[in-house]
């Protein structure tokens, strides 16, 4: 489709610019600009030339003049405007995602506005009027939560979109992460708990895990209290979703914060496979052999395999290691450590507070530069490790690293979920109310994952 249309843009100097931009599709194919305008009078008289030049050459069409003192016979009067291709799209996704077998209007519309702008339950009575769309008041809003809780939409939910996911064949591999979502309260309850937070902040927290397809789909959703650690929520996730789907021959990603002897032996008497990140730091015990070997000296992509004996008693397994270099990493890896390094020398100066500073060492009282430390990083830069219980012969090293760099895919789904909680405070009292608002964000970001089929 091609088009013209007038738009405004902000310059770096503060002024708005004014142009007429020539579209086909998302394709721009040409920008006549107007002008700068540094107040409202001269911003509304560009707009006027902008849509003068616009619509050149056409003609009016004769209008007689009404009554004394009323409108022009014929004059065009908007009654209201309604956006609704957008509207239909949604509400085409939402049904093939299989969302509306919960037949419940009240809980699609505050999904699918939420979609359009992520607000509060009564400001989302507004984004509706915009639209254009009939929608409910705040009221029916506060009872569609209710009946969120009563009915449990969120396990409804989480079928459907395992029904979509294994649409066209089951999953090979799932991927697992977690968040934490913070409140600006200084009150704990039994949800909401001072923990290990993600962003270093003091408040109260809750821990959200995801667990999505291959390529970020949502497949399910989880709360935990705000002190949980996050190696204990994993297996929780995994069984009930097995349980839930029959699923026992899938591969589990998750990043390093999984990893614990505890975790993977559990996995695996769950008839799991994994791939879990493991620390940099521990290359230097399981490439030990490489090291006295070739020293650090890498290729770029070059993966090597080791074992690392794993947990006590009836836990304890011999585990597949897989090692790979990467020169960009490297590069990243050094330009990290030289800031620790800036970061721990101002610390030794007294010229900025001691916190986690990594390279700091203190020694009678007196702080210091951590050389040794700093020598050992750099040696390991570039290294990056994966655990994993995959044979060798199924899966070689490039395909760990490969189905491991799946995960940042759930990142992408975290920054969905993100931007819609942080819109507003919408985590309230009791946990019902919070597992409530995580059902309709987790519609949300099922909706606006990447799978959309072009509506019929």
């Amino acid at each position: 489709m091609v088009g013209w249309f007038v738009r405004r843009v902000r310059t770096a100097s503060g002024a708005t610019a004014v142009q007429i931009v020539h579209k086909r599709g998302r394709s721009v194919l040409g920008i006549e600009h107007i002008g700068s305008a540094h107040d409202e009078a001269q911003l509304a008289i560009l707009l006027q030339t902008a849509r003068a030049r616009l619509h050149a050459g056409q003609q009016m069409l004769p209008i007689e003049d009404g009554p004394a003192g009323g409108r022009p016979i014929g004059e065009p009067v908007v009654e209201g405007t309604a956006s609704l291709i957008v509207w239909e799209t949604l509400e085409a996704i939402y049904a093939w995602l299989g969302f509306d077998q919960i037949h419940d209007e009240a809980f699609k519309a505050l999904v699918l506005a939420r979609i359009l702008e992520p607000t509060s339950k009564a400001d989302t009575v507004r984004v509706l009027a915009e639209v254009g769309v009939p929608g409910p008041s705040r009221v029916t809003f506060m009872r569609c939560l209710k009946r969120v809780i009563e009915r449990d939409y969120r396990t409804v939910i989480a079928t459907a979109c395992y029904q979509y996911a294994t649409r066209h064949g089951g999953l090979a591999l799932v991927l697992y992460d977690l968040t934490t979502l913070h409140f600006e309260s200084d009150a704990e309850d039994r949800l909401r708990k001072v923990g290990m937070s993600k962003e270093r902040r003091v408040d109260p927290q809750v821990t959200v895990g995801l667990l999505t397809t291959g390529s970020g789909f949502p497949l399910d959703v989880h709360l935990f209290e705000g002190n949980k650690a996050e190696t204990k929520t994993l297996v929780p996730v995994l069984t009930g979703f097995a349980e839930r789907h029959d699923v026992d021959d899938v591969v589990v990603v998750a990043d390093a914060g999984m990893l614990s002897a505890a975790n993977l032996a559990a996995l695996e008497e769950a008839g799991f496979a994994f791939i879990v990140g493991s620390k940099p730091s521990s290359a230097a015990d399981d490439l030990a052999d490489h090291f006295r070997r070739h020293g650090n000296h890498f290729t770029d992509g070059q993966t090597v395999e080791a074992t690392r004996i794993m947990g006590t008693g009836n836990q304890l397994r011999e585990r597949r290691v897989v090692y790979q270099y990467s020169f960009k990493r490297s590069q990243h890896d050094n330009r990290a450590i030289n800031k620790m390094i800036e970061r721990a020398e101002a610390v030794a100066a007294g010229t900025w507070p001691l916190k986690k500073d990594r390279f700091v060492k203190i020694t009678d009282a007196v702080k210091g530069v951590d050389w040794d430390l700093v020598a050992r990083a750099r040696y390991l830069a570039g290294l990056k490790g994966y655990v994993t219980n995959i044979d060798p012969n199924t899966m070689d090293g490039p395909g760990v690293v490969a189905a491991y760099r799946e995960l940042y895919q759930v990142e992408r789904s975290f920054r969905m979920a993100k931007s819609d909680l942080a819109a507003r405070p919408m985590f309230h009292r009791i946990r019902d109310s919070i597992e409530a608002h995580l059902t309709i964000v987790f519609a949300a970001l099922a909706v606006s994952a990447r799978h959309r089929p072009a509506p019929a």
